[in-house]
């Protein structure tokens, strides 16, 4: 139980860097809270205008979730499952932010990545396919993480992925409420666009 408590904090706190924050600190575009939606994502990163931060965010952020599995994967082969969902609600829940963070989309593709590249290939290619089809971010999450627990389940045959894919998915939804609204009304920014006010 001690074990996987550590794997749980040292999996949260990985998860729990804000890059996006950060990396537009750092190139001194401000606090990315106060722009365009108010989100630490490589999205909101993206209305900056600077395509390298958001690019940046991104792969950062994908990186987290892949790392802390693949790490804990390497001493505790039954912990991964812990790792990857507590960097997941790292990146949702920073306690550096007050508990207000990300997304997840992008972390949680990491964590797809590491337990089975396949998957974490499949759900890209299909947030890709959506966002170059619609232009809506949101909207290319909200289809990837659809499928995703049925893809963890078909390519990998175990139930343990596919549950974890099942909660990040929910989660991710949970997440996403408010851009389900806009799009439902027809007023959620495409990407690359400012948030309407």
């Amino acid at each position: 139980m001690m074990t996987y408590l550590a794997v749980a904090v040292f999996a949260y706190l990985l998860g729990s860097v804000p890059f996006g924050l950060v990396l537009t600190k750092l190139a001194g575009l401000g606090d990315i809270r106060a722009i365009g939606s108010g989100n630490i994502g490589a999205t909101n990163v993206l209305r900056t205008g600077n395509k390298g931060l958001a690019a940046a965010t991104l792969l950062l952020d994908g990186a987290k979730g892949t790392a802390a599995v693949l790490l804990v994967g390497h001493f505790v082969h039954h912990g991964v499952f812990v790792a990857g969902l507590a960097a997941f609600l790292g990146h949702l829940f920073p306690v550096w932010l007050g508990f207000k963070g990300g997304k997840g989309v992008a972390t949680g593709l990491g964590v797809f990545f590491a337990l089975s590249w396949p998957l974490g290939a499949l759900c890209c290619l299909i947030w890709l396919l959506t966002a170059v089809s619609f232009r809506y971010s949101s909207l290319s999450a909200l289809v990837a993480y659809a499928v995703a627990p049925v893809l963890a389940w078909l390519l990998t045959g175990a139930w343990p992925t596919a549950l974890l894919a099942l909660i990040i998915a929910l989660l991710v939804y949970a997440k996403h409420k408010a851009n389900i609204g806009r799009l439902l009304s027809g007023t959620e920014p495409r990407i690359g666009k400012k948030k309407a006010a």
